[in-house]
């Protein structure tokens, strides 16, 4: 039997924003990357999201970004390396105290949004990163793109690196997601996501945009939390359980 960890991006709601379906979410995922702040999340979402990963023994991991608030964190945004640097450490900090404080462990790190799709090929901006990362804590494994640049940056820095695909993105020919501005760049059904699913966690390969396949060779498959269909794919998941089973990556 095939097995594979699906992780989610949760904890996104900041006051009285609601973003996500993370109640409905958690009971079917293995891991799940918390927002720490500057997307989404404030400290009482964050509290919150972590005790229910704990109650449900799934996975944490830091979910840092821009400091985009407005933007959700999917604009690029021009920082010097120290500022950024430092954004990256509080979010990082804050999650990883928190997580402690409430008797668990933060086990990875996962850029958000326009900064995870920078560092995938920018490779002076990912060193500020995985800077940041190493500064707080060297233990702590990084997800990012699989296939990407980034992937080789990680491993030179002496992180375990998580092989990272997306069960609800479009793909493009050389690994790289198709922007959310384009039309299709999100799978607007649960039969799409499901093929989708099954095709990177049973054969190792994605069918693009185009309509070449690719190999695609992961370690954990990512469900968007504000995906309004993220519940029903899941359950549709869940109905395979004879094939492919969730399991946690091994760190």
């Amino acid at each position: 039997m095939t097995s594979i960890d699906i992780n989610c991006d949760l904890g996104e709601s900041f006051g009285q924003f609601i973003m996500g379906n993370d109640d409905e979410v958690f009971p079917y995922i293995s891991s799940c990357n918390i927002a720490c702040g500057f997307h989404g999340g404030d400290p009482m979402h964050m509290e919150n999201t972590i005790k229910k990963a704990l109650h449900h023994d799934v996975q944490i991991g830091a979910h840092p970004s821009y400091p985009d608030l407005a933007g959700f964190g999917r604009r690029k945004i021009m920082l010097p390396p120290e500022e950024l640097k430092a954004a990256i450490k509080y979010q990082i900090a804050a999650l990883q105290g928190m997580v402690k404080s409430l008797g668990g462990e933060l086990k990875y790190v996962k850029a958000h949004g326009a900064l995870y799709n920078t560092i995938a090929h920018d490779k002076t901006e990912a060193e500020v990163f995985l800077t940041a990362v190493n500064e707080i804590n060297p233990n702590l494994a990084i997800m990012g793109l699989a296939r990407s640049p980034f992937q080789e940056y990680t491993r030179k820095f002496g992180f375990k690196f998580i092989r990272e695909g997306f069960l609800d993105r479009r793909y493009q020919e050389d690994g790289s997601l198709m922007p959310r501005k384009e039309k299709g760049a999100v799978l607007d059904s649960v039969e799409a996501s499901l093929k989708q699913f099954q095709s990177i966690a049973e054969n190792g390969e994605v069918e693009t945009a185009s309509g070449k396949k690719i190999k695609m060779e992961v370690d954990s498959l990512c469900i968007h939390g504000d995906n309004p269909l993220a519940t029903k794919i899941l359950k549709a998941i869940q109905q395979l359980e004879n094939k492919i089973s969730i399991k946690k990556f091994n760190l």
